[in-house]
């Protein structure tokens, strides 16, 4: 006689025959003898290990409340029946102990600000050590991370002073910015205030220049042209221009005169002049002893 047992297809069945391991069978019918075969039925499905919030304590002598879940599942039916009594509680309580040693590792701050460092770390010191059950740990989530009231509070006071930390900082940074503008700005406001004022001095410089070259040419041309016009003056006309300037003194009321020029040749070249001029009209005009009779 046999007894027939139906395996689902997300279960297996561990059979013992007197007490010895024969085989892993399943899904479907398995068959079974009475009183000699005994089958151990395993779930291969995934699992959840919803674990409370328990206490640990972090490197810097704090204390935090830590509740997780565990995602397990059978990949070894053998293992996990022949290698340990109850997988899922060994699964369980060594999550929690390698949570412990975990935390104690590291301060509060970083179990606070490393969450996915922790899940990391316990999924692959969990699946090190469940390997020889048969079990696979496929992830690890910390759900909740609670220090204690005191912890929290001095958290709070730090974080206060973080940020008004951080305020200053962000302050005194826009204030040396603002002076740095500042400054930067009255720097390249007097370049350009000087380099302007270089610049006027250039142009100033050059239209003196430029002004010194134009009244020096106009000198030059002022006296070329007198010195043209002097060199075609003749002897008569300075002649003249004497008697002028001879008559001027005579019409003044000096009785001494100082008359730098040998007034003799002047006079003389003058007298020459007047007497050519008289020939000049004798000669062309009536004698004086024919005009009445002939």
């Amino acid at each position: 006689m046999f007894f027939i047992s139906v395996v689902k297809q997300y279960e297996r069945a561990v059979i013992f025959r007197l007490g010895r391991y024969v085989g892993t069978r399943g899904p479907g019918l398995v068959i079974l003898v009475p009183f000699i075969d005994r089958g151990v039925k395993v779930d291969m499905r995934e699992q959840v290990l919803d674990e409370p919030a328990g206490s640990s304590i972090t490197e810097d002598n704090a204390l935090v409340d830590i509740d997780y879940v565990v995602y397990m599942r059978v990949v070894d039916a053998e293992a996990a029946i022949i290698n340990v009594q109850d997988a899922t509680r060994a699964v369980r309580n060594l999550a929690t102990t390698t949570l412990r040693s975990v935390v104690g590792d590291i301060t509060v701050e970083e179990v606070l600000s490393q969450r996915e460092r922790i899940n990391q770390l316990l999924q692959t010191k969990l699946s090190t050590e469940t390997v020889r059950w048969g079990v696979e740990v496929k992830a690890v989530e910390i759900r909740e991370i609670t220090p204690q009231q005191d912890i929290q509070h001095a958290m709070t006071r730090l974080l206060t002073a973080d940020r008004t930390k951080r305020a200053l900082i962000t302050e005194s940074e826009g204030d040396r910015q603002a002076a740095i503008n500042r400054a930067e700005g009255a720097k390249q406001a007097s370049i350009l205030e000087a380099e302007g004022a270089r610049e006027s001095q250039i142009l100033r410089a050059e239209g003196s220049r430029q002004a010194a070259i134009l009244n020096a040419e106009g000198y030059s041309l002022g006296l070329e042209r007198i010195y043209a016009v002097a060199q075609r003056v003749d002897a008569n006309t300075m002649g003249l221009q004497y008697l002028d300037m001879m008559k001027a003194l005579g019409e003044g009321a000096s009785t001494k005169w100082i008359i730098p020029m040998d007034i003799a040749a002047v006079a003389g070249g003058i007298s020459e002049t007047l007497a050519g001029i008289g020939r000049d009209r004798g000669s062309n005009g009536p004698s004086p002893s024919g005009g009445g009779a002939t």
